[in-house]
């Protein structure tokens, strides 16, 4: 629990996360209370000094619990909305205390009384808009964090290149490895001419049961000090209909070759006290997925050992996350065997995955994916999830591996 506080509360004004208590006691506690359970004809909510009662305040009370939980949010994950948003808020309180009061006292007396209790918000919103660049997006700077090299596993398409252009990007030289060595080529050529930073090329079949011991053998002359376990492979039909070598194949991709990887490289990262690990897990690892059951569990583990990690390695300076994307734009779906649909940009997972790494052990692309995962965990019993994930993916799997 004292982690967990720490994490909250680190690099942020004590006045900050002042507000952002008031605003998570709102959001969780007193909103709910007076939505739910306040007598309608006791109500009242106040908006720009007006006062609203009865079914009015009721009606009125949903955007402002709605604020208050945006609000949490926002201080939180430090968006940058919420450079304006929290000074525009703190002023338009300021401004109905105000108001309020001055109406309350009435005359001359008024308009000076009524300053008195809003100097405090009006201190408030000089702080906030102050502090507008606490909220800036932060550069990367994985170099600074990590060291010099980078290793980028499943990098000659899709999350994979993606990640491996925007870990170059921000200055870190990349190994780039995969099966397909003319794709790496190209890409290799790319990097280095559009971020004039270092590239190695290291061909590797994880697949195959020796195939991340070559991998390290390989990079065993550099320091990596971010690994990226971004290969992976999937296999969608009904689970007597696929075969069994090629289930092997995707649990040895999925779950070996990452936790041998991680286990090999971690090593030195603590040596040096720095260090990053990235898994691409799944939004599919959240539950189980009939018609996609095997690579559904692999990224169940790669969700879970990511995120034990994460607890595990923090105090040695050791950043772990989970990458968490649901259908992403890459040729994940053809190579699985799957009816085509769509699905996110490989650009914005792999942004969301850098800017996240040493903000949290996991994270979901997307709020769509984020809502669904969340309401089947919390909302629905197994069972009825899982029929539920059946019917869902049986509209993406060809009617012959059913």
């Amino acid at each position: 629990m004292r982690e967990w506080l720490y994490d909250v509360f680190r690099e942020r004004p004590w006045w900050m996360s002042a507000t952002m208590v008031f605003c998570a006691f709102m959001a969780f506690i007193y909103m709910p209370w007076d939505i739910f359970w306040k007598p309608v004809a006791e109500d009242q909510e106040v908006w720009f000094g007006i006062l609203f009662t009865g079914f009015w305040a009721k009606v009125l009370a949903l955007p402002h619990w709605f604020i208050y939980c945006a609000a949490v949010y926002g201080f939180r994950r430090r968006r940058p909305w919420m450079a304006f948003w929290a000074a525009a808020y703190t002023a338009q309180v300021a401004f109905g205390i105000y108001l309020w009061t001055a109406i309350e006292t009435g005359g001359f007396s008024g308009i000076i009384v009524g300053l008195f209790p809003a100097i405090p918000f009006i201190g408030l919103t000089y702080a906030f808009w102050n502090s507008r660049d606490y909220f800036s997006p932060k550069p990367l700077s994985l170099t600074a964090r990590y060291g010099g090299w980078a290793l980028v596993t499943g990098a000659s398409s899709g999350i994979g290149a993606s990640l491996a252009r925007q870990i170059a990007a921000d200055g870190m030289n990349v190994v780039l490895s995969a099966r397909r060595q003319d794709r790496l080529e190209a890409l290799s050529t790319e990097i280095e001419r559009n971020f004039e930073v270092k590239t190695q090329i290291a061909v590797a079949d994880l697949s195959e049961p020796d195939g991340a011991q070559k991998l390290l053998a390989a990079v065993s002359h550099l320091e990596i000090g971010l690994l990226v376990n971004n290969a992976g492979l999937g296999y969608a039909g009904r689970f007597d209909l696929l075969d069994g070598e090629r289930l092997r194949q995707l649990v040895t991709v999925n779950c070996e070759a990452p936790l041998v990887l991680t286990h090999a490289l971690v090593r030195g990262m603590r040596e040096r006290g720095r260090g990053g690990v990235i898994f691409t897990g799944s939004v599919a690892g959240r539950q189980s997925l009939p018609l996609h059951a095997v690579y559904s569990a692999t990224k169940a583990f790669d969700n879970f050992l990511a995120e034990a990690l994460w607890a595990e390695l923090r105090a040695s300076n050791i950043d772990v996350l989970s990458l968490e994307p649901g259908s992403t734009e890459t040729e994940f779906q053809e190579v699985a065997g799957e009816i085509a649909h769509s699905g996110q940009s490989a650009d914005e997972v792999a942004a969301l995955g850098l800017r996240s790494l040493g903000q949290q052990p996991s994270v979901i692309a997307g709020w769509r994916n984020w809502s669904r995962a969340n309401l089947v965990s919390r909302g629905l019993t197994r069972p009825i999830a899982v029929l539920g994930a059946n019917a869902y993916m049986s509209k993406q799997t060809p009617e012959h591996l059913r």
